[in-house]
């Protein structure tokens, strides 16, 4: 039925008109409403008769039987693929995001602008995720005894970010056995990633066990990934959750701190922009994000992949009302991954 509804190019472009205007306007949309702004000339009548199929193919709803009509979950989905993927951005966007992202030095202060400009663009949240720990690249590694036995490791990537944990490794170390690990290390393993660290420690460890038994085990304790643990906290970014606050799409309390308890998680957004670098198009969109939270129905997600020293993935995107400018929001997340991805080389 759903397919049927939107067979004749009518149909769409009404469709697409409604959705349009009800993002516009946030109330239900009329047949009048839609056939001021239809290229063709058609009575309320016909358009009233294509609400009423579009409304049975799943697309439209209407509130109370005196009302217009309001675009369903696959309404947004429809335009989001059909409608706003052809989108461009405009030159004020353009231009205002160049500015923006020119001004950060620094990673943390590129990833902070990029943020900015997602939550503006959305009306509602940006998130930057960093690629995983494992596909990290390594640029120095610094290693330091406490007094009871732990160990501070510090990974120090490209453009100056770093990562630290607090290990308790399974036998003790000497301050000194710690620095000719990361020595070794960074004399033979400065600029790859630890995913790649990993699997010639082994292979050495394999193939000339004599000559690196002793350090080779070390560095694997003291980097490896999964010692290391994937630290959501470290990995992600969010920006603008007060705007969230002021949604209309939100007039229950209770969910409405659900789904910020849940976007203060942050390792459930990991998984969801992760899974975009997998997914076939350049801007993944989705709408209802009950992965989340119950109450992420009302919420789509945008996101994008970008590129970090050529060599690792991570992903950005935006989490907003259903009732957002998918056209702007759409291409500004992709516009905001290009530069991100070139800002990062910038500083390495």
């Amino acid at each position: 039925m759903r397919n049927l509804a939107l067979q004749e190019r009518r149909n769409r472009q009404i469709l697409a008109d409604l959705v349009r205007t009800y993002i516009e306007t946030g109330e239900p949309v009329s047949s009048r409403a839609i056939s001021k702004r239809f290229e063709e000339a058609l009575s309320t009548a016909t358009i009233r008769n294509v609400m009423a199929d579009l409304e049975d193919g799943g697309y439209l709803y209407q509130p109370h039987t005196s009302a217009g009509r309001v675009p369903t979950a696959e309404a947004y989905r429809f335009f989001a693929q059909e409608i706003a993927s052809q989108a461009t951005l405009s030159v004020e966007d353009r231009d205002w995001i160049n500015r923006e992202m020119a001004a950060g030095v620094s990673a943390g202060e590129i990833t902070e602008r990029a943020g900015h400009v997602l939550a503006e663009v959305s009306k509602g949240v940006g998130i930057i995720v960093s690629p995983p720990l494992r596909k990290t690249v390594l640029e120095h590694a610094r290693m330091w005894l406490l007094p009871d036995g732990r160990v501070v490791v510090v990974l120090i990537s490209p453009g100056g970010n770093t990562r630290d944990k607090v290990l308790r490794p399974a036998r003790p170390f000497t301050q000194e056995e710690l620095d000719a690990t990361a020595d070794f290390l960074n004399r033979h393993y400065s600029g790859w990633t630890l995913e790649a660290i990993r699997g010639d420690l082994l292979l050495k460890l394999a193939n000339e066990r004599e000559k690196y038994e002793g350090i080779v085990r070390s560095a694997l304790t003291l980097c490896d990934p999964g010692i290391l643990g994937e630290s959501t906290e470290q990995q992600v970014h969010v920006e603008g959750t007060a705007q969230i606050v002021g949604s209309p799409g939100f007039p229950d309390q209770a969910q409405l701190r659900e789904l910020l308890e849940a976007i203060e998680e942050k390792h459930r957004l990991v998984a969801l922009l992760n899974a975009c670098i997998e997914a076939p198009e350049p801007v993944f969109v989705q709408i209802g994000v009950k992965e989340i939270s119950p109450a992420g129905e009302n919420i789509a997600l945008i996101s994008a992949p970008y590129s970090h020293s050529d060599r690792a993935q991570g992903s950005l995107g935006v989490l907003g009302p259903t009732r957002m400018h998918y056209e702007r929001a759409m291409t500004a997340v992709a516009y905001v991954a290009q530069l991100f991805s070139e800002a990062l080389s910038k500083i390495e």
